[in-house]
């Protein structure tokens, strides 16, 4: 199996590297390939401009879809963006791996993804009729291709369960599984997320990097998260809201896109 992992944090010595330590380890004894993105190692751009499109003029304006649009069909958007999204296409699996900043990825990663997701790449790909709205949620260029977040926070668990102060940790990462992830059509896993890693002496991270190894030896076994597709019969197309009849009382907000007992 290929694997890539976009790795975003600062420091290469951190406990969140340790992980990455790990989860290199254990990926390389089952056999499996791996290309790594340290994105601050590659003192990786962040930010959309116009230097992201070379066959702009610095007098256009940026209309940034269109104008990523028209480059990838040439085949002209820059080196490092074109290396990265050969690797997504190289990869069966993608792991996306971050200390939980503010509530979300660092910016170096979110920048990633906006440079590397480009119009005709991971979105606007696709029919668009009355009964299709594009290859996306569930479809799209990533279909086929599993992925998985490595979190680390500084927070305890409790502190992100369901009656917790910062909310439901699947709620936070909701954006990223399925506006991220999901979107251009990967399969996405749960996540492995380390609560309170300030805090981790060695006995602990020692248990931490066990329950990664299981992570990783079960990549390919492991339940996605089960999201509903969108062109599979459960949105009324073109508002791409739920069926009614779909819907069960009490649940509302992020859980109505996971398939329940009646959809």
């Amino acid at each position: 199996m290929n694997v890539l992992i976009v790795f975003a944090h600062p420091e290469r010595q951190s406990l969140n590297g340790a992980l990455l330590d790990v989860a290199l380890s254990e990926l390389h004894a089952q056999g499996h390939q791996v290309q790594v993105s340290d994105l601050y190692a590659m003192n990786w751009k962040a930010t959309v401009d116009h230097d992201d499109f070379p066959g702009l003029k610095p007098t256009d304006r940026l209309k940034v879809a269109a104008e990523s649009s028209r480059e990838f069909a040439a085949h002209t958007l820059t080196d490092d963006v074109k290396a990265e999204q050969e690797k997504l296409l190289w990869a069966d699996t993608v792991i996306l791996q971050f200390p939980l900043w503010w509530f979300a990825m660092p910016a170096i990663l979110k920048g990633w993804v906006d440079r590397v997701y480009a119009c005709g790449f991971a979105y606007g790909v696709g029919e668009h009729s009355d009964s299709r709205w594009g290859d996306r949620y569930g479809e799209g260029v990533m279909a086929g291709k599993r992925a998985m977040l490595i979190v680390t926070t500084g927070g305890w668990q409790e502190h992100y369960s369901a009656r917790g102060i910062n909310g439901p940790i699947d709620d936070l990462l909701f954006p990223i599984h399925h506006g991220i992830l999901f979107y251009p059509g990967f399969t996405v896993l749960p996540p492995f997320v380390a609560y309170r890693v300030d805090r981790t002496d060695e006995a602990k991270f020692a248990v931490m990097a066990d329950d990664l190894r299981e992570r990783i030896r079960t990549l390919n076994d492991t339940p996605p998260i089960a999201y509903r597709q969108q062109n599979e019969g459960d949105y009324q197309i073109p508002t791409m809201q739920l069926l009614p009849d779909l819907e069960e009382p009490g649940v509302k907000g992020f859980a109505l896109h996971l398939q329940n007992k009646k959809g």
